[in-house]
């Protein structure tokens, strides 16, 4: 009897750092695909920044949304686009996950608001804290109320679509987590970077970092392995888009 072939995991790739940064790390399609524990035959990777479009939601088991440079707010054509497909594959109940810009284009396409944090920029390691509301949530079953997460934004959701809920804050964000329904999530914070790529994006931009008034040598130095948020992709995967495969071996 013969398997049935897997859909692949939609890599929904959205931006890349620098071109030095990502020689030695990889680009952000690449670090998700490697944070998701896939292989680069699992996956398919979109670049949708450069005008590749994906196929339609029902191709795919899931869908992850990687970070970006770039700005939700600047309403891009490509990244509208991409919302609008994101509206499309909520409707057609697809599992998915956004990181980052993903969180807030994720927000964006259901309905809500992202605009720049008037807190101000969160970068570097800093503690998340858990909501009530993740107490009954699977996804964030066995982690500490705290636990350690990498960040690396300006902008952030501002007011939450309908019907979502917030899952975790941080000291300058209340939406550090969203649930948008029960198998579409977003993290504000970078749960597959790893802290010597944030060091080294740091020390890369200490200039224009240190003119907004933060103290890149501390930040440096405070840098350091998030082991709890690191697991979050694979945690989504494994509960919302196991393979066909997997599923009829169950």
């Amino acid at each position: 009897m013969s398997s049935v072939p897997a859909l692949p995991v939609l890599i929904l790739h959205t931006g890349d750092p620098a071109p030095d940064l990502a020689s030695q790390y990889g680009g952000y399609g690449e670090m998700l695909r490697l944070a998701a524990g896939l292989s680069a035959g699992e996956v398919e990777i979109v670049r949708v920044w450069e005008g590749e479009q994906p196929r339609a939601p029902g191709q795919y088991r899931a869908a992850l949304l990687t970070g970006s440079p770039a700005m939700v707010t600047d309403l891009e054509p490509w990244s509208e686009t991409c919302a609008q497909w994101l509206r499309d594959a909520a409707r057609a109940d697809l599992p998915m996950f956004g990181i980052c810009y993903g969180h807030q284009l994720l927000a964006h396409a259901l309905g809500g608001e992202v605009g720049y944090n008037p807190a101000g920029r969160e970068l570097g390691t800093m503690p998340i804290d858990l909501a009530q509301e993740a107490g009954a949530d699977l996804l964030l079953a066995g982690l500490p109320d705290r636990f350690d997460a990498q960040m690396m934004h300006a902008q952030t959701v501002l007011r939450l679509p309908e019907g979502a809920v917030s899952l975790a804050r941080s000291a300058l964000d209340p939406n550090q987590i969203l649930r948008y329904g029960p198998r579409i999530y977003s993290t504000q914070f970078h749960p597959e970077f790893q802290p010597a790529f944030v060091a080294d994006h740091i020390v890369q931009y200490a200039e224009p970092y240190g003119r907004e008034g933060l103290d890149t040598a501390a930040l440096h130095r405070g840098v350091t392995d998030t082991p709890q948020a690191a697991t979050l992709v694979r945690r989504f995967l494994a509960l919302h888009a196991m393979r066909q495969d997997d599923a009829i071996a169950a």
